[in-house]
């Protein structure tokens, strides 16, 4: 019998962290074909303040980075990134994204695909929309759009779009993690009984897949 873990990825749509934990968590999960990993994607906003409408992407980063030691952070974690994408098959387009989102929506978007088993193909498509791609993944013409590429009823999910669904639960599912401890994501939560946090290397992931076969969640 193959042995079995759960593992929630406590993530923001918009953390390039999080698009490459994605990548180094699937060539993890592929380095230990003899464990059956169960993937539960968990939302968190990396800043919930940010107007419904989102702002103006260089306006934002502006900002936030203001100081000059702010700006020479975000230059090397850029630099970083850059480097590592191409070992996990990213492309990094952050001088043509136009829009910093607000990621409510797409967070509702991943709580819908996680209830029709596709939230792993949802999230990529997030990611590489946003990153690669340039699109406003707050704009729910675009979220809907996304969601059929990914396996769910492009007609449906404008729908729930169009109404409050679920923003409660979202809210209330972040909240909790956030009172577990999580300051930062990627988040890997194993079992619910340990935790691994930043964009770890696919080995380091795989050794904690299985230290949790180990530790089996609590019934």
């Amino acid at each position: 019998m193959a042995q079995k873990i759960s593992v929630d990825i406590v993530a923001d749509l918009v953390c390039p962290w999080c698009w490459l934990g994605k990548r180094n968590w699937d060539a993890a999960i592929a380095a230990v074909p003899e464990v059956s990993v169960e993937t539960i994607w968990r939302p968190y906003q990396l800043d919930p303040t940010l107007a419904r409408e989102g702002r103006p992407y260089r306006d934002y980063m502006k900002a936030k980075f203001s100081s000059a030691d702010d700006a020479g952070r975000w230059k090397a974690m850029r630099e970083y990134l850059e480097q590592a994408a191409p070992g996990a098959g990213i492309d990094f387009r952050f001088d043509a994204i136009e829009m910093r989102p607000n990621t409510l929506d797409a967070h509702r978007l991943m709580r819908w695909a996680r209830g029709q088993d596709c939230a792993d193909a949802m999230a990529e498509s997030l990611f590489a929309a946003f990153f690669r791609d340039a699109r406003d993944i707050g704009d729910r013409a675009v979220l809907s759009e996304l969601a059929g590429e990914a396996g769910l009823d492009t007609a449906i999910i404008a729908d729930l779009l169009a109404t409050d669904r679920d923003e409660k639960a979202v809210w209330e599912e972040e909240v909790f993690f956030r009172k577990l401890g999580v300051t930062g994501v990627p988040t890997y939560i194993f079992n619910g009984q340990f935790a691994v946090s930043g964009a770890q290397e696919p080995a380091v992931l795989a050794d904690a897949i299985r230290q949790a076969v180990n530790e089996p969640a609590e019934s």
